[in-house]
């Protein structure tokens, strides 16, 4: 559990869930870092406020910007008690058109990102035997929609990060928390969409239907950004954060339908499953 008052730093907070995160830990009392790419499009909310927000620029595939964006909130706020890595993009392209250095790009931001901030994190929240770490996934680790194979996967991968780093720092006072959002009102799918200069025409009525010319799903999605950041803070703030958040009705429908649809696929297979063992 962190300090009623606690210094969070956020990636991602030009636009979207990081941004509304931002704005209700600010509104709440707690310091904030908050950070983008570019510094200017969060300058405004460190306006009035120096001694409760830093604005940082950081690129977290940038190594001496992750450093220095970690060393700075420690010089102004004296720790960082809780990171959220929201930084991130979406992705979309059948499996066979996505482009390589796309595809690392991907995972160079999501994953090894993350990583990369989370052991910048580290030493201090050791240091202090508290602290707490909430990384932002998606219900497409789930769902693994056609179109989205890349991104669910670098999201995937975050989560299984997650697991054994919350076995590693449970001992140490400090959470790992996974957030899986369903959709949410940001611009996700519009500006901060990404996808293949590839397009294979066999794909038309599948990953196709997700490129962003036929998307219908931006500016419709059913989730409030808003309450979203309010609902990580309680989260955070609960005596037991837990290890795994989902956020949205949608995503909760979305994860129960899989489960089910999983466990009646084990059922079916059981007697395969089982016949592998040596005979005794």
């Amino acid at each position: 559990m962190v300090n009623p008052t606690s210094t969070w730093l956020i990636t991602g907070c030009s636009t979207g869930l990081g941004r509304a995160l931002a704005d209700a830990v600010i509104g709440t009392g707690h310091n904030a870092v908050v950070t983008a790419r570019d510094a200017t499009s969060v300058a405004d909310l460190a306006d009035g406020r120096p001694e409760q927000v830093l604005a940082v620029a950081l690129d977290v595939t940038k190594p001496d910007q992750v450093a220095s964006a970690v060393q700075q909130a420690e010089q102004r706020f004296g720790s960082v008690d809780v990171l959220v890595n929201n930084a991130g993009y979406g992705y979309r392209a059948a499996v066979e058109e996505g482009d390589d250095d796309d595809v690392r790009r991907l995972f160079e931001t999501h994953f090894f990102g993350t990583v990369a901030m989370i052991k910048a994190v580290l030493p201090g929240m050791r240091a202090r035997r508290r602290g707490a770490i909430v990384n932002i996934s998606s219900i497409g680790v789930q769902l693994t929609p056609v179109g989205s194979g890349y991104y669910s996967a670098a999201k995937a991968a975050i989560e299984g990060v997650s697991g054994a780093l919350r076995g590693e720092l449970a001992p140490l006072g400090i959470s790992v928390t996974v957030v899986e959002p369903g959709a949410f009102r940001t611009d996700f799918a519009g500006r901060s969409l990404v996808q293949s200069a590839t397009v294979i025409d066999d794909y038309a009525a599948t990953a196709g239907q997700r490129r962003k010319e036929h998307d219908t799903m931006h500016g419709n999605q059913p989730g409030d950004p808003a309450k979203a950041g309010a609902a990580i803070i309680a989260a955070v703030e609960s005596p037991e954060p837990p290890a795994f958040l989902l956020l949205g009705a949608d995503a909760l429908a979305a994860y129960r339908y899989v489960t089910d649809e999983r466990a009646k696929e084990i059922a079916n297979w059981e007697q395969l499953t089982a016949s592998t063992h040596f005979e005794t």
